[in-house]
C-alpha cells in the first residue's frame, strides 16, 4: 500500500475535567474521501482542530508525505497544505468574490501593490475548475448559501491545500445544491486530493465516502471501507447502543384549529400563504434552501414585518408586534441558526434557558432564584443536556446540547404552539432521537408543532400533514402516508422544472 497523505497516531488531548482524545489514529490516502463520524462530543472537532494547528496536542504524532511535523498554528497548518472549511463559513460579507478566496493570500506585482487583476482571472480560474461559473466581482453577501459554500472551497484550494476537512458542508444545502456539491468532491478527488468529510447526515457518507472512521467518547471504535459497513452498525458504533426505529411518529389525539395563516406576504421573501394548524399536530414545513420557508416562521412570531395577510389565532384575528408579543400569545420560534439567533454563547446554561421565563417566575421585579434553579434543573434533565454545571458557557456545549438548551428556553416558556426551524441541523444521531422523543411528547400535551427541515425522511415520518414550498409561495400539501420523498422533492422545483402534473 502506499504511504498515507495524511497519518496521525495515538493523538490524545485533554481539557480540564475531560479527556476529549484518548490515542486516536487516523490517516488519509490522495483520491480519498474519509468519513469522520461521531456524535456530538466525540471528539471529531477536536481531532480535526489539532490537525488544522488551532488545538496543540498532548501526545501523539502528525506525518504528512511520510514526514512527522508538528502544526502550531492554522496558518503553520496552511503553509502544509492543510485546510479546513467549517460549517460557519470564515467569508466578509461585504467584499468581492476574488477579494474572499485571496484574503490572506493576496498576489502582488513586482512593485509591491496588489495585483486586482491577476487576482480576478486566478479566482476565476479556481471556480470554473470547480464546475462554478458566477461572477467574481459579486459582494459575497449577495450570494445564496450554496454559492457561498464554493467560494470557501475556492478559498481553501488557493492555498494549493493537498488536504481538504469538510465540516458539515451540507448542513444549509438540498436538491440540486446538494449533488452540486458533491459533483465538486468528486472533482476534488480526481485531482489526487485528500478530503475528509464530517456529517450528520449519515445517508450522505455512503454516497461520497469511501472510508469511514468513528469516534465514540474520544475513542475511535472502528476503520472501515464504506461497502463493508451498514448504516445499523454505524449507528450503534457512534452511540454504543442499537437505535430502533431512527425516524418514529407516536399518535397523538389532534383537535381544533388553533392557527389559521391567510393571504399572509412579504415582498422578496414569500405571497400569498395559507395554511391552518391543529392542535396537537405536527405541520411539516419542506423545500429548498432559499424557498421561503424560514421567512415564514420569523413573520408569524414577528421578527420580520408582513407586507399583507391575516393571523389568526384560537379564531381571533391577532397583529404580532414582536417575537417577545409572540411569546405573550403563546408562540414560540427555534430559530434556523441556533448560534447567531437562538443562545446567548457568553452566557451559562441557567441564563440562555431562564430568559424567557423572568416575569414568570419574579415577585415585585425580584427573581426567586431556587424556583428558577429548580426550573432550569428539570430541564436539564428532562432534555439530557449534557454540561458540568448550569454555570457552564453555552459557547463550549456540543452542537447538540446547544439545541437542546435552546429547546428548554421555549418548553420552560410553556408556549402552546412551537415553531421548529431545522431544529436536527448539525447535530447527532442521538440527539436527533431525543428530539424526535420531545417532539412526541409535546404533541401528546396538546402542543401544536410547525416543523421546517430538508430531511424528507423526516418530513415524511413525523409529520400529521405536510406543505411544501418554492419561491416563496406553497405548491402543494400533502399526507406523509398519500406521498414520496420524490413527489416533494419535485414539488420544491419551480413549476417549469417538474417532471409531474400539477
Amino acid at each position: 500500500m502506499t504511504e498515507p497523505l495524511l497519518r496521525m497516531q495515538g493523538i490524545t488531548k485533554e481539557f480540564p475535567g475531560v479527556r476529549a482524545l484518548d490515542g486516536v489514529d487516523f490517516d488519509l490516502y490522495e483520491g480519498e474521501v474519509h468519513c469522520l463520524v461521531g456524535e456530538n462530543g466525540a471528539g471529531k472537532s477536536t481531532l480535526i482542530k489539532i490537525l488544522s494547528g488551532a488545538y496543540s496536542k498532548d501526545k501523539g504524532k502528525i506525518y504528512i508525505r511520510g514526514r512527522e511535523v508538528e502544526i502550531t498554528d492554522p496558518h503553520q497548518g496552511r503553509m502544509l497544505g492543510v485546510s479546513v472549511i467549517y460549517q460557519e463559513l470564515d467569508l466578509v460579507p461585504s467584499l468581492s468574490v476574488a477579494e474572499n478566496i485571496f484574503l490572506g493570500n493576496e498576489i502582488y506585482t513586482q512593485w509591491k501593490t496588489i495585483n486586482w487583476r491577476k487576482i480576478k482571472i486566478e479566482a476565476k480560474k479556481l471556480l470554473n475548475s470547480l464546475g462554478i461559473d458566477f461572477p467574481v466581482d459579486a459582494l459575497v453577501r449577495d450570494l445564496s448559501v450554496a454559492q457561498q459554500q464554493f467560494v470557501t472551497t475556492a478559498k481553501a484550494l488557493s492555498f494549493k491545500s493537498q488536504i481538504l476537512v469538510m465540516d458539515e458542508p451540507s448542513a444549509v444545502l438540498s436538491g440540486k445544491e446538494l449533488d452540486l456539491l458533491f459533483e465538486t468532491i468528486r472533482r476534488l478527488k480526481a485531482r489526487g486530493l485528500g478530503i475528509i468529510y464530517i456529517s450528520h447526515r449519515l445517508a450522505e457518507i455512503f454516497e461520497i465516502g469511501d472510508r469511514v472512521t468513528i469516534l465514540r467518547d474520544g475513542k475511535k471504535v472502528r476503520d472501515a471501507q464504506i461497502k463493508e459497513i451498514t448504516l445499523d452498525q454505524m449507528v450503534r458504533d457512534m452511540v454504543g447502543r442499537k437505535i430502533k426505529d431512527y425516524y418514529f411518529k407516536e399518535k397523538a389525539p389532534i383537535g381544533e384549529t388553533v392557527l389559521m395563516v391567510k393571504g399572509l406576504s412579504r415582498k422578496g421573501a414569500f405571497q400569498d400563504i395559507n395554511f391552518y394548524l391543529r392542535k396537537g399536530e405536527i405541520l411539516g414545513i419542506s423545500g429548498l434552501v432559499g424557498a421561503g420557508r424560514t421567512e415564514l416562521a420569523r413573520a408569524i412570531v414577528g421578527a420580520d414585518p408582513i407586507d399583507e395577510g391575516e393571523i389568526f389565532l384560537n379564531g381571533k384575528k391577532v397583529n404580532v408586534k414582536s417575537p417577545s408579543h409572540a411569546l405573550e400569545l403563546g408562540i414560540g420560534l427555534i430559530p434556523e441558526d441556533r448560534k447567531r439567533d437562538g443562545l446567548l454563547l457568553c452566557r451559562p446554561v441557567e441564563e440562555n434557558i431562564s430568559l424567557s421565563i423572568l416575569k414568570r417566575i419574579a415577585r415585585f421585579w425580584v427573581i426567586d432564584f431556587r424556583r428558577l434553579f429548580e426550573t432550569v434543573t428539570d430541564y436539564v434533565n428532562q432534555l439530557r443536556i449534557v454540561t458540568p454545571s448550569l454555570d457552564q458557557l453555552a459557547e463550549s456545549l456540543s452542537g447538540g446540547n446547544q439545541q437542546k438548551l435552546v429547546l428548554a428556553r421555549w418548553l420552560a416558556s410553556k408556549c402552546k404552539i412551537l415553531i421548529m426551524d431545522e431544529p436536527t441541523r448539525g447535530v447527532d444521531v442521538g440527539a436527533k432521537v431525543d428530539i424526535y422523543h420531545l417532539m412526541n411528547h409535546l404533541v401528546k400535551e396538546g402542543i401544536s408543532i410547525i416543523f421546517i427541515s430538508s430531511e424528507l425522511p423526516e418530513i415524511l415520518s413525523l409529520s400529521d400533514r405536510i406543505i411544501v414550498m418554492c419561491e416563496g409561495r406553497i405548491t402543494k400539501e400533502f399526507l406523509p402516508e398519500e406521498t414520496s420523498q420524490e413527489e416533494i422533492l419535485e414539488f420544491s422545483l419551480p413549476q417549469d422544472k417538474r417532471k409531474v402534473a400539477t
